[in-house]
């Protein structure tokens, strides 16, 4: 009896210690999150690897509903308003779908989150599709990738490279009428952020004369700002009022050494040279 005791006992050790093993996963999760416009972009997605297979065509199937990943299904999470395809997107998550094809590709955003098979797929529940044509490249990514680049203001690209493929998905948002209604929201506040509403004006082509008005303000409330009167100066540059710019520019740069700072040093002694030629 005791020996039966016994050896249930070390089976069981046995097992306990089997159910605490880790090893590697084959196609390891990533979440990427990425700041965009006024809100930011999250994927979470499974990286499967070449391993010597063919790919496209065999592994993955053409023609058929794919979940854009390995093991879970691919999804995709905007917190503000986007454009794909031409479509306005609202904030929320999203299955990320997609049907490969040998020269085009189909992306389906879809309001299904847990679709792993072709069989859990269901068209009506599509939020839009895009074509986006295959890129085929000399060099081949191991690791199946999603990634966003080309990132601006308003524009982004998702992009989808594994073996010898890369296809991109763009992505926009329309921030403009946000962003203008907030800062004529906060220019009423009782400290209203002039320097910010400044760049924004000076950064995006808008009214430079009331860039500029917003930017003696943001000086007068922080007088030894270096980095404001720089902007200053850049802004009265653009406006081609280039005695007023090289003047400016000149207080700037003292500032700046007087704070031991080379980088705004360095930034002003270039506008200066710019504006001397």
């Amino acid at each position: 009896m005791k020996r039966i005791l016994l050896a249930g006992l070390m089976m069981s050790a046995s097992l306990l210690t089997e159910a605490q093993l880790k090893t590697p996963a084959p196609s390891p999760a990533q979440t990427l999150r990425q700041d965009f416009g006024l809100g930011n972009i999250e994927i979470s997605y499974s990286r499967p690897g070449v391993r010597g297979r063919k790919v496209f065509g065999d592994l993955i199937p053409y023609g058929q509903v794919w979940r854009t990943g390995a093991n879970s299904a691919t999804t995709i999470n905007f917190t503000d308003d986007v454009i794909i395809g031409g479509k306005t997107i609202a904030p929320g998550k999203y299955g990320l779908l997609s049907i490969p094809g040998a020269k085009e590709w189909i992306f389906i955003l879809s309001k299904q989150t847990n679709v792993t098979s072709p069989a859990d797929y269901k068209a009506d529940q599509d939020v839009v599709r895009i074509n986006a044509a295959v890129t085929k490249n000399k060099t081949s990514t191991e690791t199946f990738t999603l990634s966003l680049q080309d990132i601006t203001n308003t524009t982004c690209n998702l992009v989808l490279s594994w073996e010898k493929q890369t296809l991109t998905l763009p992505i926009k948002t329309e921030i403009e009428a946000k962003i203008m209604a907030s800062i004529d929201a906060a220019m009423k506040a009782e400290k209203p952020p002039y320097f910010n509403a400044a760049m924004y004006y000076l950064d995006n082509g808008k009214d430079l004369n009331q860039a500029l008005s917003w930017f003696d303000k943001a000086i007068e409330s922080n007088p030894t700002a270096f980095w404001i009167q720089h902007r200053r100066a850049v802004c009265l540059a653009k406006l081609g009022r280039k005695a007023e710019a090289l003047e400016q520019a000149e207080k700037a740069k003292q500032a700046a050494a007087e704070a031991k700072n080379d980088d705004y040093v360095k930034l002003n002694e270039k506008l200066i040279a710019e504006l001397n030629k």
